[in-house]
């Protein structure tokens, strides 16, 4: 998180400067009769889930959604049409359907319905409100590479930017380590859900990225303390270190595991390591790369990099100069999470246009997405959306309400690698949608009712309807009692 980020650089690099040796190997477990046994077996595959989901969707009563605008995020817009949510999935989309029996029945004529938001950059719980510095765990700010760390491990579900977020009907996000490091760690998926603990917030089954950092960041925290890198050229030659290592590891798990098949009785499984676990996982495609990088120059280079090790690079977040290098990242199936107009807060970010979303989403095969890295910003991602709109408008290039929602839903569930099963109204989808009380792209649009998997988690209608952060609970603001 940019902001966060800055402001705590001077306490990390104070607090954490004993800390500039630790690796981001795992130690060794001691060898107690369960882990003897254990060593004889093949290795664990690079992205082993020994943290798995709970969430399990609930049980709610059949829904009618009736007489809307349809946004289905797919680029079609449907008017005066019904949407039909049972067992937790979209079970139909069209006009003048029928009301199972029990059925809820929403009269939404004159509203708009889109699929759920996604937010593909999010801080939320690693870096949760208050912003106090008891709070700051997003950045493990002390080595160049933590590929070893998940972010997952410091998500506070108390956080009450989980529930501003749901009411500006983001319903999916991707929570991501900071950008101190080349190499920051594991993002996790979840569903912006109540829950008292993250794994019971964790979307089913959807694939872990690894967050990376170009530019000044990386260069900054690690210069400062004498430590490479301190310039860009450090930070290329630190991440090609970093992905030989994993090719070595690679090649022992591949040479064990042929042995293991092959029937030796003999073969010693290679030591494990959770950061070459991480970064092997990245080269044997397992997981999605999300890589902070403002400038245009160094996106170019961070996909030489990616081809000469032979990963892929799912996504640029930040991305201010994407419009440059727009067809280059449509070539290589690269989508650019960028903000609308949020550019010039330090030199790598300086030359950025408004127009940035239109032009990367007028690339033949361009992915744009709006993202936030801002816990006002998820608030508002559909006016972050409309500002695109209207300076594509402006440029001369008028983009419809169908096809600017994709930069919202479908095309961040196609980054996070959970297009089958969220980010656009398709029956048999999870129902993941948002009732707006008009169009939501205008500044006046509310979210007034938004399902996950089918259930009500918010009813602008009956606000304390829905659970609440425990943190909240008995807090003056929330009782409307002023200190």
């Amino acid at each position: 998180m940019r902001h966060r980020f800055d402001a705590t650089t001077a306490w990390c690099i104070t607090a954490l400067g004993a800390l500039l040796t630790l690796t981001g190997c795992a130690s060794a477990p001691t060898r107690s009769a369960a882990t003897k046994s254990a060593v004889t077996q093949p290795a664990a595959p690079s992205t082993a889930t020994p943290f798995p989901s709970t969430y399990v969707s609930p049980d709610s009563a059949p829904t009618l959604i009736r007489g809307a605008t349809v946004l289905t995020g797919t680029g079609e817009r449907r008017d005066n049409t019904d949407v039909a949510l049972r067992g937790g999935k979209i079970v139909a989309i069209g006009k003048d359907l029928v009301a199972d029996a029990g059925a809820r029945v929403i009269d939404a004529r004159g509203k708009w319905v889109t699929p759920g938001l996604i937010d593909v950059h999010s801080h939320l719980g690693v870096y949760p409100s208050p912003g106090v510095q008891a709070h700051e765990d997003g950045n493990e700010a002390t080595a160049p590479s933590t590929a070893n760390v998940w972010a997952e491990h410091s998500i506070w579900p108390q956080d009450p930017g989980f529930g501003t977020a749901l009411e500006g009907g983001v319903t999916t996000l991707q929570i991501l380590p900071g950008s101190a490091n080349l190499i920051g760690g594991r993002s996790v998926v979840v569903k912006n859900v109540h829950s008292t603990t993250y794994q019971g917030m964790k979307f089913p089954g959807a694939p872990q990225g690894v967050k990376m950092a170009c530019g000044e960041n990386p260069k900054r925290v690690y210069g400062s303390r004498r430590l490479a890198p301190s310039t860009r050229m450090g930070n290329v030659a630190g991440w090609r270190a970093q992905w030989i290592e994993a090719q070595d590891y690679v090649r022992e798990q591949d040479a064990y595991r042929a042995k293991v098949a092959a029937g030796a009785k003999d073969a010693k499984p290679p030591k494990r390591d959770l950061r070459l676990e991480t970064l092997a996982g990245v080269l044997r495609g397992e997981l999605r790369v999300h890589h902070h990088c403002y400038r245009a120059d160094e996106m170019a280079t961070v996909l030489d990099v990616a081809r000469e090790f032979g990963y892929k690079v799912t996504a640029f977040h930040h991305a201010v100069e994407a419009y440059k290098i727009s067809n280059l990242l449509a070539d290589n199936g690269v989508c650019a999470a960028i903000w609308a107009d949020w550019w010039a807060f330090k030199m790598e970010s300086y030359d950025g246009i408004p127009e940035n979303l239109a032009l990367v989403d007028a690339a033949p095969g361009g992915c744009a997405i709006v993202h936030s890295d801002s816990e006002e910003g998820i608030q508002r991602l559909n006016q972050e959306a409309a500002k695109g709109m209207a300076y594509g408008a402006r440029m001369g290039r008028a983009i419809a309400p169908e096809h600017a929602i994709l930069w919202l839903t479908a095309n961040p569930a196609k980054s996070l690698g959970i297009e089958a099963r969220t980010g656009t109204l398709e029956v048999g989808k999870m129902a993941d949608v948002v009732v707006w009380n008009g169009n939501p792209f205008s500044v006046r649009a509310l979210a007034e009712q938004v399902f996950i998997d089918g259930a009500v988690r918010f009813d602008r209608g009956a606000p304390r309807a829905q659970p609440e952060s425990d943190f909240l609970l008995g807090q003056p603001a929330t009782m409307g009692v002023t200190p």
